[in-house]
């Protein structure tokens, strides 16, 4: 059946910078799996000392599971797949004459996507790669002759300090200019000493940074055939390639994996908030389709599109709790406790729970790292989740309502048989699945375990759990000798229940005989 989003992309070259990330992978699977005409794909990526951009490509993208349905029918894919040395932060972003030439002669399509996702990055690299870095790339694309369309990925919380988000511009959260020239002479220390004035009421400098990413987009994007698409929290495949992929573990799966080997059991959280959650197939798929839109239709104004799940099928952060489930039934393995989830609105309560649930067990188990003669790592990963923890508690807190009616009229523009391929209705998700199969995700493809090994990790779970039971019963049994010891009435209560213990025993002794 015929697809005009194919037809479009065929003969096509592409550019895309942030390819090696997570969602970036997965658009370069499912443009060469489903426009297999496209010509070539130009993948922006920055060295790494002693390694090579082709063998970073052969290890990010031919030896990757991820393409193994592509691998079947396409097996010289990676043909199309051509590296250039790039760098954000480098005067013209890093590309030799020869590479800037043959961007400029030969791009249809450019994809930015590169940025810094760390919440708690330093405001000035921060700057430096989601903003001026987004600079260069408008700079870079205005010299392109065969630029048709030019998508930058933004997130859908790049304006959480409003409640209610629109597909609209809005005005930066500082002037840009005074900003930036700031920056340049200030020491790293004045910086992050007047950080937290500068960010006002956003949360981090991620999304500080790139809503004024979006600002330059709107300022020098003038006359640009230019779409914005703002994903919110990015998890799992929900099908495509396949469910449950994923392979790193920011966001919510550094916490489904800490829950899973019992590292943390309580999170910061309101449970009946709505936390948006985006399958990255979904949000790949409104990648692609908005590239095809805005170069068909070409819009006389920048067309924004918020791809958001929540207004037509909220997830609850109360509904995470499921993994508990999930992980006893699927474990993973050599866990350090029994896998628990909860959330809590108590900051003291939290703070409570995970000295008692993590960090003092974490403790002890450095000290037995030290006498065995390992190097300890416990308490830097109890450290790390912590820090985890208070970075989401902004966004497990908080709700807000997303206008996405861009998304609907895109949705509608699309074929019978391009909306089965590039599938965007978020109301087929049915999440306690989904979660299922997340875990699962983290599970095969970020821990490497094997599926096969699970009834061991289930009796390594039952072994824990009677462990778990034999201490708090010698635990009990010490505490009540201690009171005993101590307490008169302790002993007092402990012959009452004792005499009443024997005098049941005896009666129904007596009345089994008769």
């Amino acid at each position: 059946m015929s697809s005009p989003v194919a037809d479009y992309f065929a003969g096509k070259t592409l550019m895309l910078t942030g390819g090696t990330g997570f969602i970036g992978k997965v658009l370069v699977e499912k443009i060469l799996r489903c426009c297999p005409d496209v010509d070539k794909i130009y993948l922006l990526i920055r060295p790494k000392a002693g390694q090579d951009p082709v063998d970073r490509i052969k290890k990010e993208f031919s030896d990757c599971k991820l393409y193994d349905k592509l691998r079947k029918t396409q097996p010289n894919y990676d043909k199309k797949l051509i590296p250039i040395c790039s760098d954000l932060v480098k005067p013209n972003l890093g590309l030799s004459e020869e590479d800037a030439a043959r961007l400029q002669d030969e791009v249809h399509i450019l994809f930015h996507s590169a940025a810094t996702i760390r919440f708690d990055e330093k405001l000035k690299l921060s700057l430096e790669l989601n903003v001026v870095g987004c600079q260069k790339i408008i700079e870079l694309s205005r010299k392109m002759k065969k630029l048709e369309v030019f998508e930058h990925i933004s997130t859908a919380y790049a304006h959480c300090d409003k409640q209610h988000i629109e597909e609209i511009f809005y005005p930066p959260p500082a002037d840009v200019d005074k900003l930036m020239d700031a920056v340049s002479w200030m020491t790293d220390d004045m910086i992050d000493k007047i950080t937290p004035q500068l960010l006002g009421k956003k949360p981090n400098t991620y999304t500080f940074t790139k809503a004024i990413a979006e600002h330059k987009i709107m300022e020098l994007g003038k006359g640009l055939p230019i779409c914005v698409v703002r994903p919110s929290i990015v998890g799992a495949a929900w099908k495509d390639p396949f469910p449950g992929w994923i392979d790193n573990l920011n966001g919510p799966s550094g916490l489904f994996i800490a829950c899973g080997k019992g590292f943390i059991n309580t999170m910061i959280g309101d449970k009946d908030v709505v936390f948006d959650l985006n399958p990255v197939d979904f949000v790949v798929n409104m990648m692609i389709t908005a590239a095809w839109h805005t170069a068909v239709t070409r819009p006389t104004s920048i067309p924004l599109y918020n791809c958001v799940t929540s207004p037509k099928n909220p997830f609850r952060v109360g509904q995470m709790t499921s993994i508990q489930e999930i992980y006893q039934k699927i474990p993973l393995e050599k866990a350090l406790r029994r896998p628990s989830a909860a959330f809590t609105t108590n900051q003291p309560l939290f703070e409570y729970r995970f000295a008692i649930g993590s960090r003092i067990p974490c403790y002890l188990m450095d000290l037995y790292l030290r006498s065995i003669g390992k190097r300890p790592r416990m308490v830097k990963i109890s450290n790390q989740l912590t820090r985890v923890v208070h970075t989401l508690k902004y966004f497990t807190q908080n709700d807000w309502v997303w206008t996405n009616h861009n998304t609907a009229t895109l949705q509608a523009a699309l074929s019978e048989s391009d909306r089965k391929v590039y599938f965007m209705d978020v109301a087929e998700i049915h999440w306690p699945t989904y979660l299922e199969q997340w875990c699962i995700g983290t599970k095969q493809y970020i821990l490497n375990e094997d599926m096969l090994a699970i009834p061991a990790a289930k009796r390594h779970l039952r072994m824990l759990r009677n462990f778990r039971w034999a201490f708090n019963t010698l635990l009990l049994i010490l505490v009540w000798r201690f009171l005993i010891a101590r307490s008169q009435l302790a002993r007092n209560l402990w012959h009452l229940v004792t005499n009443l213990f024997f005098k049941f025993v005896r009666f129904f002794g007596i009345s089994s005989t008769q």
